[in-house]
């Protein structure tokens, strides 16, 4: 049996939960609903009892008894609708159900107090203590063991009443006894029966809210680990900036989109020059520090609708909408310049590092991502032949011979 299982478990003799918290959580859940109609039934009952007042005055008219019967009635209903005032401002089911039983005992105590004011009335009030009997199981809300005692202490009183005021036979009694043991039968079972249903209701609301809970946070828990599979597929794990094919997925989207729109698009490779004699002299630790220093170097040198991606090694490619071809060198003559002025401590500190950038173009409209990347790296080489640390451009003019012409923005190479 789950732990669970045992905290739902019910008494099969109070229709309580075994799990004190549970029992009071329950107690907790039902207690507006109990306050209101415990002020409602208390006003009923009150009212019902006085208005036995006016057969009172009919059978004894203006006599001690009925003046003594009188007060009682007062008392009772007084008291119960004092009861029925607080129990409805801060009448607490989980923590005062004493307070709640107190009506019960009231009104049990003014029917006995009738038999010895009226013993004639005994065959009339046989039928109001049935009455009130159901009344304490089914219409005034209460715990199981309250209505129980009080149902009991009612129909004790009421019989030994019966016995000495009225002199009833032994034959009678036990007629009597039998139906008030009947009636205690039939209402107990009756409100056994409900307080289970009413728990057992309870219990597998807070199951299948607790399932939805757990469900949420799995949810929850499953989204978070599709976010970081995203971010693992979407980024570079050393440097933060895209991964090559999530780079090729929002450039080629940028490049259709300026093709469509008839705006200029650049795009750069860029490749650390001499990465390899870092790698050997200061170990790939360093290298891969040095990378990460590049790429937020890049980052910075780049507007928010530029995208950088690592393509490779030491390679990052860049991609940049609306940017003129002038634009574009400007922007990597600044960003050459900015990778040379990157600081460095220990013995990392004469290093000096440098960065050679091929510049592709893309003014046809016909031109693909993968074309655009070639001609790129095709400049990203002529500068490493040339002697690195440099940018060139790539720009294919059309005239009579349609030839291309290849521009370094560094030291004014061309060819």
């Amino acid at each position: 049996m789950s732990q669970q299982q045992k905290q739902d478990d019910i008494h099969w003799l109070t229709g309580q939960f075994y799990n004190d918290s549970k029992e009071s959580k329950y107690r907790s859940s039902i207690e507006t609903r109990v306050r209101f109609e415990s002020r409602l039934a208390l006003i009923l009952v009150s009212v019902v009892f006085a208005m036995f007042g006016i057969t009172d005055y009919n059978l004894l008219g203006l006599t001690r008894e009925y003046y003594l019967l009188l007060t009682m009635r007062i008392a009772v209903v007084s008291l119960c609708l004092l009861l029925a005032v607080v129990i409805g401002r801060s009448g607490s089911y989980s923590r005062k159900a004493w307070l709640h039983a107190l009506p019960l005992w009231i009104l049990a105590t003014g029917i006995i107090l009738i038999i010895p004011l009226r013993p004639e009335s005994l065959l009339t009030q046989i039928t109001a203590v049935v009455v009130a009997i159901m009344a304490f199981y089914l219409l005034i809300p209460n715990l199981l063991t309250v209505a129980a005692l009080a149902s009991l202490y009612l129909s004790v009183g009421f019989l030994a009443a019966a016995v000495i005021y009225a002199g009833i036979s032994p034959t009678d009694a036990l007629r009597l006894a039998l139906l008030l043991v009947m009636a205690n039968i039939v209402g107990y079972c009756a409100l056994l029966r409900l307080e289970s249903l009413q728990r057992k209701q309870f219990a597998l609301l807070h199951e299948e809210r607790d399932q939805n809970r757990d469900l949420l946070k799995e949810i929850k828990h499953r989204k978070s680990l599709e976010a970081q599979l995203r971010m693992v597929a979407e980024r570079d794990a050393l440097t933060g900036v895209d991964s090559r094919s999530h780079f090729m997925k929002r450039a080629e989207a940028l490049l259709q989109r300026a093709q469509l729109e008839k705006t200029p698009f650049c795009l750069f490779m860029i490749d650390v020059d001499h990465f390899k004699r870092i790698n050997d002299t200061w170990g790939h630790t360093r290298g891969d520090l040095i990378l990460t220093k590049i790429a937020e170097v890049c980052e910075q040198s780049l507007r928010p609708t530029d995208v950088i991606g690592r393509f490779g090694g030491e390679e990052f490619v860049v991609g940049l909408p609306h940017t003129s071809p002038s634009d574009a060198q400007a922007v990597a003559e600044r960003l050459k310049k900015n990778v040379e002025a990157l600081p460095f401590t220990d013995e990392l500190s004469e290093l000096r590092l440098s960065v050679t950038i091929g510049i592709g173009i893309a003014h046809i409209e016909d031109v693909d991502l993968d074309s655009l990347i070639t001609r790129a790296d095709e400049m990203l080489y002529v500068g490493k032949r040339e002697g690195r640390n440099r940018v060139v451009m790539f720009r294919e003019e059309e005239d009579d011979t349609s030839v291309g012409e290849w521009r370094n923005g560094s030291d004014g190479y061309s060819r």
